[in-house]
């Protein structure tokens, strides 16, 4: 029997088997290597590893983990897990049978693209949701904004640290007269209208083509779709979630742990509004530790 099993075996997952592996803990990482930025082609705001491409950077962790030998790499999904703290069994895709005394999930979120004609194919490119990740190759540049709600206002005063060159599209939502004026204020063009169409170009622009006839050229545009958990094994086993305007995550308490004793949880799964690979290997850290130090007789 294993110490941990980590699902999921992205930046979260693999800080997570870092920790456990230092500590001498036997950890198994199920991974089906899809993670979900794979679309970009760079990662930035990481120490260490600013600019590089981020499928680069979990070759190099998995690389530098092979030196603990408490710690197996396993491509496989895992089907349903079931038992409880110090006895949990994990049933993978191809037929096998893990146990393990703790869980940690970190199996990521799946952005739910629209409808929209260009739009998952420029997602990581042309169509970004993080200024913090992609905001300072862009900075100063024209952005533009898919409005998605109230929060979306928030990110507007946000978005004025990089840019004094932003255009809202509304996208059929009605906003409130109040907020316009606010944005008007801020010199921030609203464009009303559905989007229809998204044309990328050059390396991260794109052209916004709406029912109205109109097209709108930006630099980059920033857009919040929903997305929800990559796998539904929070489902089966009745873990307390939170809803968000984006979708669910999973409940945690300070450290790490959901709502089911023995299993903790950590990066989009938990916190997928700042899509960061920082906030997400320290989370993943913070899982193995508190794991870890849960066993300690």
């Amino acid at each position: 029997m294993d110490d941990v099993i980590i699902i999921g075996g992205s930046f979260a997952g693999l800080a997570a088997a870092l920790q456990l592996g230092r500590a001498r803990r036997k950890v198994t990482v199920l991974d089906t290597g899809l993670p979900r930025n794979r679309f970009a082609g760079r990662s930035h705001g990481l120490l260490g590893h600013d600019h590089k491409p981020p499928l680069d950077i979990l070759v190099e962790a998995r690389q530098q983990l092979a030196r603990y030998p408490t710690i197996k790499l396993v491509n496989a999904r895992a089907d349903s897990i079931s038992g409880a703290i110090d006895d949990f069994s994990v049933l993978t895709g191809d037929g096998q049978s893990l146990g393990a005394r703790r869980l940690i999930l970190s199996y990521g979120i799946v952005d739910q693209m629209p409808a929209i004609p260009g739009f998952a194919e420029s997602w990581g490119t042309s169509i970004v949701p993080c200024p913090y990740c992609d905001g300072f190759e862009v900075a100063g540049q024209h952005w533009g904004l898919v409005w998605s709600g109230p929060q979306s206002h928030n990110q507007v005063r946000l978005f004025h640290d990089w840019t004094d060159r932003l255009t809202v599209f509304a996208d059929g939502h009605d906003i409130p007269a109040d907020i316009r004026g606010d944005l008007e204020r801020r010199n921030t063009s609203i464009v009303d209208g559905r989007i229809i169409h998204v044309a990328p170009h050059g390396e991260h622009g794109a052209t916004i083509k709406l029912d109205t006839g109109q097209d709108v050229a930006v630099d980059i545009l920033f857009a919040h779709p929903r997305n929800k958990p990559s796998a539904s094994l929070h489902e089966s086993l009745g873990l307390a979630t939170v809803e968000t305007p984006l979708g669910i995550v999973l409940k945690v308490d300070e450290r790490r742990e959901t709502s089911m004793p023995g299993i903790y949880a950590a990066g989009d799964l938990t916190n997928p509004a700042i899509p960061s690979v920082t906030t997400a290997a320290w989370q993943g850290a913070m899982a193995g530790i508190f794991a870890q130090q849960s066993m300690l007789v």
